[in-house]
């Protein structure tokens, strides 16, 4: 495997952004409640800036406002010669890639932990760009070691050659909380609680890389994408059918070929006629109506993460 250059520095400079769509309301709000008291989020060897990643969506209590925020840090949005006409989430991006970056330079944050919720019942996923990330992996295995009974899926979005193009991509290393399922725009305690005690743990995991804990190779299962579904329409566009009962909210679990995935609006099942199983993961997820996705098949793979170097323990920043 070829993997990416893992940190051989302490992380000094972290974000924990809430609200890159503004109707998941867990990341909202703790990201207002630590821009006004940001102590929790403070580490001895490192700072932890918190970011309202998208304050008009936000307002308006809507995913976005013009374009999907987490859809936009790719080099044709980032690199384009601004313009007035431009989307506001396209301008909001660029702003963030200058606060939070630039991506890809050696100026960028260390790291920047993104904050969702999906409507789904994906439980806790936790998202990463690829298998390659070391950092990310080795965070994502210190979260299952430490909430067993979580399960902490790994979802691993990026295609072979696809370029990143969400928001914690323009750090040096990142990573995204996805919890559900909460409906868009509510707030529910015990997910807001487990999303504030899951960044404090990802807090402690970077302090104890920068003062030179060792962490062994290990291996580790995750889902990456093959396929996205959309539901059965009409010859106008309109849907035919839904979810199966016997498909809805089993994300992350077999389907095999056969098995019902739609019940048409007229009485009958679709069978799934995939020639192979498959986890569907973001079953019947609200935001994805918009994208033509009922569910976005993904194979299951085994990989081995290796070892982090040791760092020599880091001293405290300067005050």
């Amino acid at each position: 495997m070829c993997s990416l250059p893992v940190p051989r520095e302490p992380l000094r400079r972290v974000a924990v952004t809430g609200g890159t769509h503004g109707n998941e309301m867990s990341g909202v709000y703790l990201a207002q409640h630590w821009l006004q008291s940001p102590a929790e989020l403070q580490r001895l060897s490192f700072s932890t800036v918190p970011v309202l990643a998208n304050p008009a969506a936000t307002a308006a209590c809507r995913r976005y406002v013009d374009h999907d925020l987490n859809r936009t840090f790719t080099s044709s949005f980032l690199n384009s010669r601004p313009t007035p006409d431009d989307p506001y989430e396209v301008t909001r991006a660029r702003e963030l890639n200058q606060l939070l970056g630039p991506k890809a330079s050696g100026r960028a944050f260390d790291f920047v932990l993104d904050l969702h919720n999906t409507t789904a019942n994906m439980g806790t996923c936790l998202i990463a760009k690829s298998s390659h990330e070391v950092f990310a992996m080795h965070l994502c295995h210190h979260l299952q070691l430490q909430y067993p009974e979580l399960s902490c899926q790994v979802f691993l979005y990026q295609r072979p050659g696809e370029e990143s193009y969400n928001l914690d991509s323009v750090a040096k290393n990142g990573l995204a909380l996805e919890l559900g399922p909460q409906p868009q725009g509510v707030l529910r305690a015990d997910i807001f609680s487990r999303m504030r005690t899951l960044v404090a743990t990802v807090l402690d995991f970077i302090e104890l890389f920068n003062q030179g804990t060792a962490f062994p190779a290990f291996e580790m299962e995750a889902y990456r994408p093959v396929g996205v579904v959309d539901f059965p329409r009409t010859d106008a566009g309109n849907l035919a059918g839904t979810v199966h009962p016997q498909l809805q909210d089993r994300d992350f679990q077999p389907l095999q070929p056969g098995a019902p995935i739609f019940q048409m609006f007229s009485g009958e099942d679709l069978l799934y006629e995939g020639e192979s199983t498959v986890y569907p993961v973001f079953i019947n997820e609200a935001a994805y109506y918009e994208k033509g996705i009922a569910f976005v098949q993904t194979e299951k793979f085994t990989f081995t993460v290796p070892a982090m170097p040791v760092l020599n323990p880091a001293p405290s920043p300067a005050s």
